[in-house]
């Protein structure tokens, strides 16, 4: 699914940090916890996701190669001026690479690191990424490392709805440039619910054998092209937008 950022700005432009609400022509709106929810099918049930930042007693180094069994070099890769691991931003492709495809015959031990490598990248790539891109905090590696018989009983829709809200908030302060988080659950939401900025949708072209019906409601975007409207078009639509265009 494309990112549409004229749209997430003209919709940052109208949050308020003080309501944690959009403030539109015809009232406020505002992301749930059911929405989340209703979109990706992550849990807002259980354990609250609770990570500390703090540096492991011997490093983050350490605490992979004592975990996943991988030395992470020391030297920048090629292109790059900072190491694979740089004041507890990890690599992501690095990571990726490094643990390449899981073979036939994989051992119990193989699978086990694979899907935890998964889930790091899954956590700290999509789910909760940071600003950069590229790179993730280590701190999202605690839980995949640590707590791996408690990892369905964490409520990581309210991570990610915790997330969006502080990106948002952050991005009130004209000093900031971009936004972190997953910022594709807050596009699907608007699409959802003011759908006179939604594409075409994908599903609307399924056949009763889709596959991806089995999936959560907001994979029917998957494959979606923006619009490519100016952000100055979004701007002028959400002046204008009226009650009856709003899907609550």
């Amino acid at each position: 699914m494309e990112m549409d950022n004229n749209l997430l700005t003209a919709m940052v432009e109208r949050w308020r940090k003080e309501t944690h609400t959009f403030h539109l022509l015809e009232g406020e709106m505002m992301i749930t916890l059911k929405d989340v929810a209703m979109l990706t099918e992550l849990p807002i049930d259980g354990d609250a996701i609770i990570e500390s930042s703090q540096k492991p007693l011997n490093g983050w180094g350490q605490f992979i190669s004592e975990r996943l069994g991988i030395n992470i070099p020391e030297e920048a890769p090629e292109g790059r001026r900072v190491p694979h691991l740089h004041k507890s931003m990890l690599l992501i492709s690095w990571l990726v690479r490094t643990v390449g495809e899981l073979p036939e015959d994989a051992t119990d031990a193989q699978i086990e690191r694979y899907a935890r490598i998964y889930l790091i990248c899954l956590v700290g790539g999509f789910l909760c990424p940071n600003k950069s891109g590229g790179n993730m905090h280590c701190m999202w590696l605690r839980v995949p490392l640590e707590d791996w018989d408690e990892i369905e009983r964490k409520s990581w829709g309210s991570a990610c709805l915790a997330m969006i809200y502080s990106e948002l908030c952050k991005c009130t302060d004209p000093k900031t440039k971009q936004a972190g988080g997953p910022m594709f659950i807050l596009q699907l939401w608007v699409w959802e619910h003011l759908p006179t900025f939604a594409p075409i949708c994908p599903a609307n072209s399924w056949g009763p054998d889709e596959p991806l019906r089995q999936w959560a409601y907001g994979a029917r975007w998957i494959g979606a092209i923006t619009r490519l409207t100016s952000l100055d078009g979004y701007r002028q639509h959400l002046d204008g937008i009226e009650f009856n265009e709003v899907t609550l």
